[in-house]
């Protein structure tokens, strides 16, 4: 008598359905995902860390300036997510809630700090997805020298935003760089839209005096 296995069923059959089922939410809008996550399917929420995790990575790392201490509080937005996701109201846009959460996960980490929070970011990782960047750096066609241009204005312009004030790098991050509308910003922020407008206002002042030497 055979013993029985203990592989998984990898039948053409199985796979077929697990490919489908993994289609199926690659296909669903976030708010049907969350949904999905609470009526007990798991790979729903590995389908939302997998649309969200390098940008909030990306988010996370402009705000507080260091990599590593990026991704452990991106892991610890995803906890929080996990563990309230009921609390999500699906009237609103999801993508605004887990921003509003790593953002303020962020903000007290540089309170916390007991060292300068205004960290210059000394290298920009060449991971970062260019289809989450509203503002488009390089182009294929471009020649090498328009390229090098690029990247050392990316590089300045990252260095810059990372001098301005806590309040104003915050909104400026989500205007400028991840490209958050006034209304997104004042729900992520808890600011009202006058005082998001202000503060990025201000922000694109001192960023205009940051940069200009720096470009010069």
């Amino acid at each position: 008598m055979a013993a029985r296995s203990n592989a998984p069923d990898l039948t053409p059959t199985h796979m077929d359905g697990a490919s489908g089922h993994r289609r199926m939410l690659e296909d669903m809008k976030d708010a049907e995902l969350v949904q999905a996550f609470l009526d007990g399917d798991e790979r729903a929420f590995g389908e939302i860390v997998s649309r969200y995790d390098k940008r909030l990575i990306h988010f996370v790392f402009r705000t507080v300036g260091d990599r590593e201490r990026a991704e452990d509080l991106v892991q610890e937005t995803f906890v929080r997510v996990y563990r309230h996701a009921k609390r999500f109201d699906q009237t609103k846009k999801f993508s605004t809630w887990i921003y509003t959460i790593a953002s303020n996960l962020a903000k007290n980490e540089l309170r916390n700090r007991s060292r300068n929070p205004l960290v210059l970011f000394q290298t920009l990782k060449s991971n970062w997805d260019a289809d989450h960047r509203p503002l488009e750096w390089e182009d294929p066609k471009n020649k090498p020298d328009d390229l090098y241009r690029k990247r050392h204005v990316k590089e300045k312009v990252e260095a810059a935003a990372a001098q301005l004030p806590e309040h104003h790098r915050v909104v400026f991050v989500l205007r400028e760089l991840e490209g958050k509308t006034y209304e997104e910003i004042a729900e992520i922020t808890g600011c009202n839209l006058g005082t998001v407008k202000s503060r990025l206002n201000r922000a694109r002042n001192n960023f205009a005096q940051i940069i200009a030497p720096m470009v010069g």
